[in-house]
């Protein structure tokens, strides 16, 4: 394991475990991970899964959690809620001490009543708000929030004095409605008024509904909350609409899944994302360090920088093996109140969770990225916040 992710983990082991821990076996610690490898969010479960095996792969390599390996089970919900279900009851039957899952928000809502009933841990790599408030006891969160990706991008149009937007959203996705309505409500807070309002869902294909509004509005700004293939269409059918505005898009856009398909209607395209998103371009932090631990690993095995969902899987694994080793034991109760009292600096960003927050990421933790020669780098707002708000 890189230096940064063996010191964390060193220091949660000094801090929290004991030669007395009522956790004695010695066998592998069984991790579950269920995301969507198929169906319209496959491009979400397929970052989550390299993220989360680099983890793994680097912990184990330094020994492990206290001398265990963490063994990872992974399974497809299918951008399915009731294939979630399954695939927790599955994990829980075949002795998961917790479940990391899934990027689809509609997957991990379905999942967590489970995990509350069972005691067990469930670190989520969705962000819709409904996950965490109000807060539910073993349910935790990866991603920021749906409402914290809009209060970040409404600090960005207030500084480029953007004031008018037209709005969209998916009514079928549970992150997309959390930010929609985030959006709607915080505006106004930050000067912004909303004169377009359209909805569409998951399987639109033809967004001229959406778009053709905008042309006889005073619109600055198109916002747009989608994920997986409508925000790949509707960015390309916006790039032919001949509207000169810019395209505002969220971190389910931040990864080269959606910038390869969509080409060349991506560019200049402004997006949220995870702030390890745009680490090539951070400046010299122990942040900095923090996404290198990813970073190099990832670029090594599959030839890119990693995307949002890399980055979300990598640090659901880290995030519960802290809590593990600070916990002494892999008993879900005490691995819930050890993350109620994390602080962790990972690629995300500054985890602070307590029993009233179990999203534990501000707007610090949120980059505002415009994809350039398809890839991802930061505004130069961005860049002038990262030199007085870093995560520390």
């Amino acid at each position: 394991m890189a230096p940064f992710l063996a010191a964390v983990l060193v220091a949660a082991t000094l801090a929290g475990c004991d030669s007395g821990s009522e956790d004695s076996e010695s066998g592998p610690i069984r991790i579950g991970l269920t995301v969507p490898l198929t169906g319209n969010y496959q491009a979400l479960g397929t970052g989550d899964q390299q993220g989360a095996q680099i983890a793994v792969e680097q912990i184990n390599a330094d020994g492990g959690i206290d001398g265990r390996r963490i063994e990872l089970v992974v399974k497809d919900d299918k951008t399915q809620p009731d294939q979630s279900v399954l695939a927790f009851n599955a994990h829980k039957n075949e002795g998961a001490v917790a479940v990391i899952g899934s990027s689809f928000s509609n997957s991990a809502l379905a999942a967590i009543p489970l995990a509350e009933r069972n005691s067990m841990p469930y670190i989520s790599l969705a962000a819709a708000d409904q996950q965490v408030d109000p807060v539910r006891k073993f349910a935790f969160q990866i991603p920021a929030r749906s409402s914290t990706y809009a209060e970040q991008t409404l600090k960005y149009l207030q500084a480029s004095k953007i004031t008018k937007i037209a709005l969209a959203h998916d009514t079928k996705s549970s992150y997309a409605v959390a930010g929609y309505e985030a959006v709607k409500e915080k505006a106004k807070d930050y000067g912004v008024t909303v004169v377009v309002d359209r909805a569409f869902d998951t399987g639109t294909q033809d967004f001229s509904a959406v778009f053709s509004p905008v042309r006889s509005s005073d619109a600055q700004a198109v916002f747009l909350w989608a994920t997986g293939p409508p925000a790949v269409i509707a960015t390309k059918q916006f790039a032919a609409s001949g509207l000169t505005i810019p395209l505002v898009l969220t971190g389910a856009q931040a990864t080269p899944l959606f910038t390869k398909p969509a080409g060349a209607a991506a560019e200049k395209v402004i997006l949220s994302s995870a702030i390890g998103v745009i680490g090539p371009d951070l400046p010299d932090s122990d942040l900095k360090k923090a996404v290198d631990e990813l970073a190099t690993d990832y670029q090594k095995k599959y030839g890119t920088p990693p995307p949002q969902f890399a980055v979300d899987g990598y640090c659901g694994v880290i995030v519960l093996a802290e809590a593990i080793r600070k916990a002494g034991s892999t008993d879900g109760k005490k691995v819930q109140a050890a993350l109620e009292e994390l602080s962790l600096l990972t690629p995300n960003g500054r985890y602070r969770y307590t029993a009233d927050d179990h999203s534990g990421l501000s707007t610090d933790n949120v980059a505002i990225a415009t994809v350039t020669g398809g890839k991802f780098a930061p505004t130069p707002w961005m860049t002038q916040q990262l030199s007085t708000n870093l995560p520390k």
